[in-house]
């Protein structure tokens, strides 16, 4: 199973040799065994690699991010066949029954507020999490009355002060959007590798989202990347911080009654996203845990 994240910050080549990424710099060579690779971030726009490296990358189904030269994600390789049967997948996936995308959207959102409320019982803000648990009693099929909407309000608030929004251009904001565009990534590998397309989603259709299905997928894992903004207290977002949201995907989450890194969680538990689709069957979805065992 593959575990591994490398991040690349230096001028570089990349290439390939006998199953093993190189990584040659001014001072050093680095070899890494593919099959122990995960996730290649390549955060410095010097860096250059070759076709036959990124052919077995894709191969591999190794998740690659490139970025900017604010060191921030710009974009990702993306297999064009994920799965061997894709185009029946792709197939299936346009004809999804929409009351079943329906009532596993519910159960997602539902999910992601219960994470978040989970998350401030943590941070000792027990009145904020007390009002997020009464939104999930009031949780109407689809999220109608926009509960999703009204529990990032307050939990947000709780988190990093009643001034704070999703727009404000601040570091707990830098971070946080770094954060979801490691986990936005890892979402979008397992979509490709099971053959179905990111662009067609339960609930998001944006014509402009390249990542509807991802979005929709990742919205309880968003948590685990709250978590480490709020603990870490950053005041500034510099490689150090980046690095550290990185290491989310090796964190470690209870699910299907298994410690998991998360990484391998997201693997879990779109598997069974898709087979409750599939079986139209809500109950198959796992949902990961920090702490007791659901």
């Amino acid at each position: 199973m593959s575990w591994r994240t490398v991040i690349v910050t230096k001028r570089a080549k990349l290439d390939l040799k006998t199953g093993y990424l190189v990584i040659r710099t001014e001072d050093e060579v680095k070899r890494i065994y593919l099959d122990e690779l995960s996730v290649l971030i390549i955060e410095n726009p010097a860096v250059s690699i070759t076709g036959c490296l990124i052919a077995a990358l894709n191969e591999k189904k190794i998740k690659v991010i490139f970025c900017d030269e604010k060191r921030s994600p710009t974009c990702e390789l993306v297999s064009y066949y994920g799965s061997h049967d894709t185009a029946d997948r792709i197939r299936k996936q346009i004809k999804w029954n929409d009351d079943v995308k329906v009532c596993i959207w519910t159960e997602i959102v539902s999910e992601k507020i219960r994470q978040q409320s989970n998350f401030l019982k943590e941070a000792d803000k027990l009145a904020e999490a007390q009002l997020l648990d009464s939104y999930l009693l009031r949780m109407e099929i689809g999220d109608a009355s926009n509960r999703e909407g009204h529990a990032a309000k307050v939990y947000f608030n709780a988190l990093f002060g009643m001034n704070f929004t999703r727009s404000k251009e601040c570091v707990s904001n830098a971070a946080l959007n770094y954060g979801y565009g490691i986990l936005l990534s890892a979402f979008n590998r397992e979509i490709v590798s099971h053959g179905y397309i990111t662009q067609i989603g339960l609930f998001h259709n944006n014509m402009f989202n390249h990542f509807n299905l991802s979005c929709d997928l990742m919205e309880p894992f968003r948590v685990l990347v709250d978590r480490i903004v709020y603990n870490g207290s950053f005041t500034e977002f510099t490689s150090k911080e980046k690095h550290r949201l990185v290491d989310v995907l090796n964190e470690t989450v209870k699910i299907n009654n298994t410690q998991q890194y998360v990484s391998n969680a997201i693997k879990i538990y779109c598997q069974s996203v898709f087979d409750a689709i599939g079986d139209n069957d809500i109950s198959k979805i796992n949902f990961y845990s920090i702490g007791e065992k659901r």
